[in-house]
């Protein structure tokens, strides 16, 4: 499969691994469509990248999926591949109150925002020749990281959710790719550096970097890519998850 000469609809594409994705596909002569909650940070993006197609839209919002594609076939009618990859990641101290609500927004946006966009989209990527959906989960998907204990949770969830869809499609048009990152190099990393006062000694991977090993990856026919960091963790779940599991709880303490 090459991504070249594609419909290409991202999802969170404002910033960090969305932005990238959408800068490389762009230059690979793709169509790139991206999502947003946020109309200021969309028109930005679309100043920084000419070319770039760009629609508000909250994942966590079925109403809005439903209008998204909507927009998306009389728009994009050619559209051929889905990443899910909007998400918010959060430390939170199990042990201080929290809103019922606010406390499973990880799992609103993470996980049931790229389901219910999966099953909103197979229909019509089912009539493609050639579709892909690609959901980004994560390195914690495989061993939790004790500050982020919900968005941990949120992205297993979604890793278990892609195998059992890959099988699923298994013998259809539509390839199922997983993309589980290791830290990266972005904002939303260092913000959460400064809440907890840890995790500085964990080492990140610049977006461009893993956008680059993604798209090869995903041209070379592979469907799980864990680059980095993320491939340890995946090997370390298996062999000595409770010595890991210590090794990244010592990284950070909760404080909110």
């Amino acid at each position: 499969m090459k991504l070249h000469h594609r419909s290409i609809l991202i999802t969170g594409g404002t910033s960090g691994i969305g932005l990238e994705l959408a800068r490389q596909l762009l230059e690979h002569g793709n169509t790139i469509i991206v999502t947003g909650r946020d109309q200021v940070r969309l028109d930005a993006t679309v100043r920084e990248l000419p070319g770039l197609h760009a629609y508000r839209s909250d994942v966590s919002y079925p109403a809005e999926i439903q209008q998204l594609y909507q927009d998306m076939l009389a728009a994009f009618p050619t559209l051929d591949t889905l990443i899910n990859n909007a998400g918010i990641m959060r430390n939170l101290n199990l042990d201080q109150p929290h809103d019922l609500t606010d406390m499973t927004r990880e799992v609103e946006i993470d996980l049931m925002g790229p389901i219910q966009m999966v099953q909103q989209f197979l229909p019509h990527l089912k009539t493609r020749p050639d579709a892909l959906i690609v959901n980004v989960s994560s390195g914690l998907a495989f061993i939790p990281l004790t500050t982020s204990p919900v968005y941990s949770a949120a992205k297993a969830g979604l890793h278990a959710y892609t195998q059992a869809l890959r099988q699923q499609l298994a013998g259809s048009r539509v390839r199922i790719v997983e993309l589980a990152p290791p830290p990266i190099e972005t904002p939303l990393l260092r913000g959460l550096e400064a809440e907890t006062g840890g995790l500085t000694s964990m080492s990140a991977m610049s977006p461009a970097t893993l956008v680059r090993q993604t798209i090869a990856g995903i041209e070379a026919g592979k469907t799980e890519l864990r680059p980095g960091l993320s491939n340890v963790l995946n090997t370390m779940s298996r062999v000595a998850p409770q010595f890991m599991f210590r090794q990244m709880t010592r990284m950070s303490v909760p404080r909110t």
